[in-house]
């Protein structure tokens, strides 16, 4: 029983760590996809009035390089500049992951745990009730007949067995 409460703070832990180095790792990188998403229209804009014959594969290639100078330039900029901020932020993401992960996955853990129960419970009960009215129409047609057929000139005699 120990191991349904600890395994969720472990599994957030783990989760929150994660989505920590891969949110701040991530995050210059979306800011550079954006940007090059952005700016491409802009850069192939210009290169269609320039070079219209080449404009779109040097479109292609430099916002795919201007996607991996941003990346590489932003994430720099982050680094050395917002370092106590990317910690912070970390710290505060994990904290907060953490418990709200931790939260969430007992709930889930334990709602699936209690409809699991019920859903056995209610398929032991109707098994059960199958079982034992099964169990009791063949203990009663056996020791105790509904109906007996009364033969003309005999007696019927019930005889009770205590044992």
């Amino acid at each position: 029983m120990l191991t349904v409460f600890l395994f969720p703070s472990y599994l957030s832990l783990f989760i929150s760590i994660y989505l920590t180095q891969f949110i701040s790792i991530s995050v210059p990188i979306y800011l550079s996809i954006y940007l090059s998403i952005y700016l491409s229209p802009f850069l192939h804009i210009y290169l269609l009035i320039s070079f219209p014959s080449l404009s779109i594969y040097l479109s292609i290639y430099l916002s795919i390089y201007l996607s991996i100078y941003l990346s590489i330039s932003i994430f720099t900029y982050l680094l050395i500049n917002l370092i106590p901020f990317i910690i912070y932020l970390s710290i505060y993401l994990s904290i907060y992951l953490s418990i709200y992960l931790s939260i969430s996955i007992f709930h889930s853990v334990l709602f699936v745990a209690v409809y699991l129960i019920n859903i056995v419970n209610f398929k032991l009960s109707i098994y059960l009730s199958i079982y034992l009215s099964i169990y009791l129409s063949i203990y009663l047609s056996i020791y105790h007949p509904i109906c007996d057929f009364i033969r003309p000139g005999e007696e019927n005699i019930v005889y009770v067995d205590y044992s």
